[in-house]
């Protein structure tokens, strides 16, 4: 019979792990600072905390459509902006240190 070693996940929080890995200080609010698309059109905020959200315009679920105005769009940037990622608090229980 073999025995199957199990490995221990990780243990410590490691750079890579981190929500804000390039160092740049956290704003308590986010602002938006520009808008990109992804590969399929899709437009992508990009925040001023280091995180990125899509906004997309598929009614009835998401309703946003000011996306599909590049007036609209640049009438937001440098407003404050609510981060999902910034919202969550603190990474993962499993990466806090016991």
């Amino acid at each position: 019979m073999l025995k199957i070693e199990e490995r221990s996940s990780l243990t410590k929080q490691s750079p890579e792990s981190e929500r804000n890995s390039d160092g740049r200080p956290r704003l308590k609010t986010p602002t938006l600072l520009e808008f990109r698309q992804d590969e399929d059109g899709h437009w992508i905020a990009v925040l001023s905390c280091g995180h990125t959200q899509h906004l997309r315009h598929q009614p009835p679920w998401q309703s946003r459509p000011w996306v599909l105005d590049p007036a609209q769009r640049q009438q937001r940037i440098g407003k404050s902006f609510s981060c999902g990622w910034c919202a969550q608090g603190p990474d993962n229980d499993s990466l806090m240190p016991h």
